[in-house]
């Protein structure tokens, strides 16, 4: 805390306003003391790497040539899709870290120095966007070693990985509420699979809709998940690209007018 308390600028009388510049100081500095914590504790990345990169390799060589016909079709299909999967899951270590600090009393400290009430809050989810963007590049770059190709050019990767960054900082107010309502940190962990797991699996993530059962179709061309995976897939390799963009944009504005109100609710209740 020495180093961080350091960075946050010359002291402030205890009850004086925080200006929005130096607010936005105060969340930088608040969220590179999570990204450096990395250097301590390297599970945090590990956590958003490996699973996905078995994932990727599990699904393209087991259940490829079954699907698809070949692991290579495969690949081009279930990627994007993988990438989403594990962006959603990777929002469920946002409220997870918020919990850890909330319980350990990291909150508590970091309320006693002269800084933005919200800029904890705001360093956490900045924070775990960086993390996002490393997992996204990560997963790509394993799906082109493997030899998965971008059909769409240097301007559909750059929307793609925006579009995620997007729809992933708008899904990480759902992990901040529960982290929030929550008692322990890993409350967190099981309401993701509880809830996440079902969710993505119910999608066309791993499997084409015409190949589930027609009652399930329903439910699969609607889900969420799906929609973003389609506008992965056309801003990647093929395919529509302007509506399902269109509705993972509406989505994420939908879930962030939803989330974040009761998200600030409960953190000022909490804090």
């Amino acid at each position: 805390m020495t180093a961080t308390t350091a960075t946050l600028g010359p002291a402030l009388a205890p009850n004086r306003r925080v200006g929005p510049t130096a607010g936005l100081r105060h969340t930088m500095s608040l969220a590179w003391r999570s990204l450096v914590q990395i250097r301590h504790n390297p599970m945090e990345l590990l956590d958003l790497s490996v699973q996905p990169i078995m994932f990727v390799l599990l699904f393209t060589y087991v259940f490829g040539t079954a699907i698809a016909g070949s692991s290579g079709d495969y690949l081009r299909f279930m990627l994007p899709g993988i990438v989403v999967q594990n962006a959603l899951f990777a929002t469920m270590t946002t409220g997870f870290g918020l919990n850890n600090d909330l319980t350990k009393g990291v909150f508590d400290r970091l309320r006693s120095l002269p800084i933005a009430r919200w800029s904890p809050l705001a360093g956490r989810i900045l924070a775990d966007t960086v993390k996002q963007a490393w997992s996204i590049a990560l997963l790509l770059g394993v799906g082109m070693v493997l030899g998965f190709r971008i059909g769409t050019g240097v301007f559909g990767l750059l929307g793609a990985f925006a579009l995620l960054l997007v729809f992933s900082l708008a899904a990480s107010w759902i992990s901040v509420l529960v982290g929030l309502l929550v008692t322990e940190p890993e409350k967190v962990q099981i309401f993701g699979f509880m809830v996440i797991f079902p969710l993505t699996f119910t999608s066309n993530v791993f499997v084409p809709t015409d190949k589930m059962p027609g009652w399930l179709q329903n439910w699969v061309t609607v889900n969420p998940v799906t929609i973003v995976a389609d506008a992965l897939r056309g801003l990647l390799v093929s395919g529509p690209v302007a509506w399902p963009v269109a509705q993972t944009l509406l989505w994420s504005a939908a879930i962030v007018l939803v989330f974040v109100p009761l998200s600030l609710r409960a953190f000022s209740r909490r804090i």
